[in-house]
């Protein structure tokens, strides 16, 4: 249910009741989608919304932003809202979704899913720690790998941004084909007519 006009949000009830009339947009990367996602979702990660910008102008039926815990989907949302599109975000993303029980679709064939990234991040950030630690004992200037990475974190948690999760989504791994895109854009345009 909208809390606000300008930062509507919807608990998992409320968009499981109004999903048909949903147009449900993944912001994650390929293989968090991958790994599963709400019924009938689109997936443009956050990186290609702009791409996506006249597509999701024209989109059927109000637009539901769902990432893995919110954040993304609201970093969408204030970027469709600057070039004038409405839309929704889930509370709590797709852990939300799950967390209340409700059905996670994987695509067919989907052999290899990518982690999530928020757990990527984390073996990246305690693998940089360990190895700062471990070579701080050939050196000390190496300690400050270590550090480094704990301020990153700190600065991650009081702004609410990741620059960490933003060079992991690059990876090959977490990158949509070209031609992935231009299908899920199709599709969207296709629902739109």
């Amino acid at each position: 249910m909208p809390t606000t006009p300008s930062h509507p949000t919807l608990d998992p009830e409320h968009a499981l009741a109004r999903l048909p009339e949903l147009t449900v947009v993944d912001v994650r990367t390929p293989g968090e989608f991958a790994s599963g996602h709400l019924p009938g979702a689109h997936n443009i990660p956050l990186d290609s919304l702009d791409r996506a910008l006249p597509t999701l102008r024209a989109a059927r039926g109000e637009l539901l932003l769902v990432c893995a815990s919110g954040a993304r989907a609201e970093n969408a949302r204030a970027v469709l809202a600057g070039h004038g599109i409405p839309a929704a975000t889930l509370t709590g993303g797709t852990r939300g979704w799950a967390g209340r029980g409700q059905e996670l679709h994987r695509p067919a064939g989907a052999s290899r899913t990518a982690w999530a990234m928020e757990r990527q991040v984390r073996l990246t950030a305690g693998t940089a720690v360990l190895a700062g630690l471990a070579l701080g004992q050939l050196h000390p200037a190496w300690l400050l790998l270590s550090a480094g990475v704990a301020g990153g974190l700190v600065f991650s948690a009081l702004t609410d941004t990741c620059g960490m999760a933003a060079l992991l989504a690059r990876l090959p791994h977490n990158r949509p084909r070209a031609t992935d895109l231009d299908a899920t854009l199709a599709a969207l345009g296709s629902a739109a007519d």
